[in-house]
């Protein structure tokens, strides 16, 4: 990398003089952090930084950041320039009258913005009198009604609308919209309008765009900014040298969230929402069914005092739909007019990384900066947006959903819709085929042929453009499932059905599921395959599942690296780092990737970390696959386990590879040694422990508040509390085991994933391949005097090297390996990570494998862990680590 520091806390300090406005005394690794962002951002390169959970990350990231951006528009409000010197450069005029233009356009700017700011400070001081209000007991406020007629429910709402040939080659989705609405949706960044004339548009203020997986961890975030202060960015004589200046932040987020419509916002699923809130602005609605809340002319005033009023105080998403409410417009189409002015914009990841979403906003990330936290998965939460998922379940009720909607409305359908219909019929019917025809097979899974996938009756007569465009235009999957529910509600049904009905009616509907796979099959790629799994329930054979996966995220997200300025990607656990370099910025040269991977804030004498290679009775342990029946092994593991919990206070969290493996070893545990003569009865493993502490498990089905709570509970009762885990599980990512919750972390084994399983061979052979095809390209020259042909190429430790055909093929496999092996240790990273939550909590880690020994294993562990980690205990005999961990926690509270 251009620049990789793995920087840990007792290494010597950076010295570092820049303020960054931290809101306390900064540590050393904060002050690191900082300041590798700021470079980041003023070099416009990517970044990948690492920093354990408990460091401050956020608040780093937040200064970081935005210290960063009030000293560019500094910069270049003092260069007079307004980020743009093309008009100064090509002009032929004086220097003298361009010196004046500059100066008049640095008054403009210092208006613009003592307007803005005297306008967010007016409604800052009425919001304050009206919070005191509030206190006071005066909880009167005026607020539009939001309340619309119910029209009852019609079985007209399910009949389709006509649909013709004109309308399929429109082209346009927005066609039946009137033109009032167009020319606002175009002045406030909505709409194909806006998206048409974005290049004569002036450019955006340059803002940061942060980004992370939830709205709660947004809301997290949005706190900590509400801690911090910044000078302002524009100065003058008057300005005071000591003075702030309040962020301008905004947040966004779906229909789902924004949504202030009673007709609209209670319906199920996010398809269903987007699609009604589209028809209530057609022509075609009658103006008594329209949304009155979207923006138009009329209330283009109500837009104007929404913008002000989400960029005058720091609002998370609960408060952007309030302020909608009390002002009476549409938060989500209203909060695009405050894009451009803001200076930080908050959105979760499907509305950032999905270019459809971004385009829906009017978003533009152009010159702009992206920051993605929580940014470990980010390549699987890419290949979870643009994959797609159908169960042969789902299928057959879709199916039987359609064959309920024909025999009451086949008679109304007409012309085109009765031939698309048809076909779409015949489609789900040949998806079902093909499903059905792998359940006799002894595969559990593999690659799916488009051609057998699509090979019912008629099915290659189909045009299968025309029928998405169809499915996306008709509004027929929301049709159909609504009216499928309405004859549900209208018919008594037995619990069973009624749990089943809401299983359905709460996701997205099948058919829009079928329009996505249709989707890919016409648009095939190298980066993605079909699959097909069948159902892991034997009981359940309609459980079987037809898949696409992304078998390659980076060309989706390279779209978004070429636009913005610069890429923040970072986590508490982003080790191993490898994955991103060589595959989601494979086309970046790594002069333009900075790395950091900081230590903890904790003191070196808070972590004890331990690789238990062996037992108390001398059992290696090795948590293969092949020794998932090891019944010795699996013994000494738990006499191992025990004597851990009676030296252990409070809380041990022990995470294992699986749940499956979970249940197997918990089921070991639970038999009785048989007694003899000579001893009485004996208990089993399990009900030791459970003397040792209170157990607790985590399953697939059950609540994980609930475990959590007994298990807090148990802990702050002084009892004692034993959790068994799983990695990748509920437990093992966003969860806070810290304090006592967490005094000891037991990893056993390693989660390897199945590689014999169709996804990951065609993973890696992909990842092989691409790898071969990217080293060929990078050939610089050619021997000329060999008799077996080399290449002169850059390999991924970035030296240069002269290597074979042979040699070339074998860096494929090793990459492809690598990227299994980073798969695992990624969620061991994650796991490890649940404890140790802030400088002075304290705790064990406990890796149970002899694998753990391995350089190659313990190279991908993030920085601090292996900063804490016991040399050459890998080697010891299980005595060294009681010893050892009643040393660690003798004397502390």
């Amino acid at each position: 990398m251009a620049f990789h520091e793995e920087y840990q806390k007792d290494a010597g300090k950076l010295q570092h003089t820049r303020d960054f406005h931290h809101p306390f005394t900064p540590y050393a690794i904060q002050e690191t952090f900082m300041e590798t962002v700021y470079q980041v951002l003023e070099n416009g390169k990517v970044g990948i930084l690492e920093s354990p959970t408990g460091t401050g990350k956020s608040l780093s990231l937040i200064c970081g950041a935005l210290t960063w951006l009030r000293d560019h528009k500094a910069k270049a409000f003092e260069d007079g320039l307004n980020w743009d010197n093309s008009k100064f450069s090509k002009s032929d005029e004086p220097e003298w009258i361009i010196e004046q233009a500059k100066a008049r356009r640095r008054r403009e700017l210092l208006r613009n913005r003592e307007d803005m700011e005297a306008r967010l400070a007016k409604i800052r001081a009425k919001e304050k009198a009206q919070r005191e209000k509030y206190l006071k007991g005066d909880q009167s406020f005026k607020r539009r009604k939001v309340e619309i007629a119910n029209h009852g429910d019609d079985e007209e709402q399910f009949v389709l609308d006509d649909y013709d040939s004109d309308r399929e080659q429109s082209g346009s989705s927005t066609s039946g919209l009137s033109a009032k609405t167009l020319e606002m949706m175009s002045r406030i960044g909505m709409g194909p309008v806006a998206l048409a004339d974005e290049e004569e548009e002036v450019e955006d203020e340059i803002k940061i765009f942060y980004c992370s997986r939830t709205h709660s961890q947004l809301t997290q975030f949005i706190n900590e900014l509400r801690r911090v202060q910044f000078p302002p960015s524009i100065r003058d004589e008057n300005t005071n040298p000591n003075g702030t200046e309040d962020l301008k932040h905004l947040t966004l987020g779906s229909r789902r969230n924004l949504c202030i419509n009673p007709k609209v916002n209670k319906l199920t699923s996010l398809t269903a929402i987007n699609e009604r809130c589209s028809e209530l602005q057609q022509t075609s609605t009658p103006k008594e069914d329209k949304c009155v809340f979207l923006p138009n002319k009329e209330n283009e005033t109500l837009v104007n005092t929404f913008r002000d009023h989400s960029l005058a105080t720091i609002r998370d998403i609960e408060d952007m739909g309030e302020l909608g409410k009390q002002i009476g417009i549409c938060p989500y189409y209203a909060s695009r007019a405050a894009i451009k002015p803001a200076e930080i914009v908050t959105l979760p990841y499907p509305l950032l990384l999905q270019k459809s979403a971004r385009d829906a906003l009017g978003i533009s990330l152009k010159g702009h900066v992206v920051i993605i936290d929580e940014a470990h998965n980010l390549m699987d939460a890419i290949s979870s947006i643009y994959g797609v998922e159908v169960t042969l379940r789902q299928l057959k009720r879709a199916r039987a959903q359609l064959g309920v909607y024909l025999q009451k409305f086949r008679n109304r359908l007409k012309g085109k819709n009765r031939v698309y219909v048809a076909q779409v019929v015949r489609v789900i019917d040949s998806l079902a085929g093909y499903v059905e025809s792998r359940l006799a097979l002894p595969k559990s899974d593999g690659i799916v042929s488009d051609k057998d996938l699509l090979s019912g009756k008629g099915v290659d007569q189909i045009n299968l453009f025309k029928l998405i465009k169809y499915l996306q235009d008709s509004k027929l999957a929301r049709k159909v499932e609504s009216y499928a529910l309405h004859t549900e509600t209208q018919t008594p049904q037995t619990s069973h059905s009624l749990q089943k009905s809401s299983e359905q009616i709460s996701s997205t509907p099948v058919l829009h599921h079928i329009a996505s796979l249709l989707s890919v099959l016409t648009n095939p790629s190298k980066e993605g395959r079909l699959f097909y799994t069948l159902s892991p329930v034997p009981t359940a054979p309609d459980l079987a599942t037809l898949k696409y996966h992304l078998l390659d995220p980076s060309p989706h997200f390279q779209d978004l690296v070429s636009s913005a300025r610069a890429v923040v990607l970072a986590g508490g656990t982003m080790s191993p780092m490898s994955d991103y370099t060589s595959h989601l910025f494979p086309y970046l040269l790594p002069s333009n990737i900075t790395t950091l991977s900081c230590g903890h804030v904790i003191p070196k004498e808070n972590l004890l970390a331990w690789n238990l290679s062996k037992g108390p009775t001398g059992q290696t342990f090795d948590f293969t696959f092949k020794n998932r029946q090891n019944w010795e092994m699996i013994d000494d593991f738990g006499r191992a386990l025990l004597n851990i919990c009676s030296v252990v206070p409070d809380g041990v969290v022990v995470f294992f590879p699986s749940y499956t493996s979970l249940a197997s070893i918990v089921e070991r545990w639970e038999v009785v040694p048989p007694s003899t003569a000579s001893t009485q009865q004996q208990k089993s493993l399990l009900a030791r422990l459970a003397t040792k502490k209170q157990l607790f498990q985590e399953t697939k089905t059950a609540s994980v508040d609930t475990i959590l709570s007994s298990y807090a509970q148990a802990v702050s009762e002084g009892k004692g509390a034993l959790l068994f885990s799983v990695v990748g599980g509920k437990m093992s990512e966003g969860i806070n085991f810290s304090d006592g919750l967490g005094r000891c972390v037991v990893i056993v084994g390693l989660p390897f994933p199945n590689i014999n399983s169709a996804e990951w061979k065609a993973k890696m052979a992909y990842i092989e391949s691409a790898t071969i095809e990217r080293l060929s390209k990078e050939v610089s020259s050619s021997a000329d005097s060999e008799s077996t042909p080399k290449f002169q190429i850059t390999v991924s430790d970035k030296s240069a090297k002269t290597l074979s055909r042979e040699e070339i093929a074998s860096k494929g496999k090793e990459e492809a390996r690598e990227f299994y092996e980073n798969a695992c240790m990624r969620a061991v990273n994650q796991s490890i990570g649940r404890a140790i939550r802030h400088q002075n909590d304290y705790a064990a880690i406990v890796m149970v494998d002899r694998r753990f020994e391995g350089e190659s294993v313990r190279g991908k562990l993030p920085g601090w862990i292996k900063n804490g980690l016991v040399d050459g205990s890998g080697g010891l005999a299980f005595g060294n680590l009681m010893g050892r961990l009643g040393g660690f926690f003798r004397g502390r509270k």
